[in-house]
């Protein structure tokens, strides 16, 4: 299904366009260009931001972890329900599961002991299973 747009107000007088879309791995990597004002002011030039932490899973790493599953489905490394294994305290893990189980896979992730537990519970609502 094709995205859609649909109106929606940031203030009363003000409306900006919001993209329907109709998987997450679509919405990876389709994050906004921020003009810094007071950053191009102060050097005379147009200076921008890309908010990657807009992916779905907050972090550019959901663009690494869209690239590895994409490639590993198109060489035939993975199949549906198969399951991806990953060696990670990090944003890569959280953007693999959250790929992975919109995409129908099982996401394993090991991690050290000493990893806080707001990552972990970040993980398993992500849909993955931490060891």
């Amino acid at each position: 299904m094709p995205a859609r747009a649909v109106a929606g107000p940031v203030s009363s007088t003000d409306f900006r366009i919001m993209t329907i879309r109709s998987n997450l791995s679509s919405a990876v990597g389709n994050t906004p260009l921020l003009r810094l004002n007071h950053a191009s002011s102060l050097t005379g030039c147009e200076v921008l931001a890309k908010a990657e932490f807009l992916n779905p899973g907050g972090s550019i790493k959901d663009r690494t972890a869209l690239g590895l599953l994409l490639d590993a489905e198109q060489r035939g490394l993975i199949r549906p329900g198969g399951t991806i294994v990953e060696g990670t305290a990090g944003n890569t893990g959280i953007g693999l599961a959250l790929i992975g189980a919109s995409r129908g896979y099982r996401t394993v992730i090991f991690m050290p002991d000493t990893q806080s537990r707001e990552k972990i519970d970040a993980l398993r609502i992500a849909g993955a299973t931490c060891d």
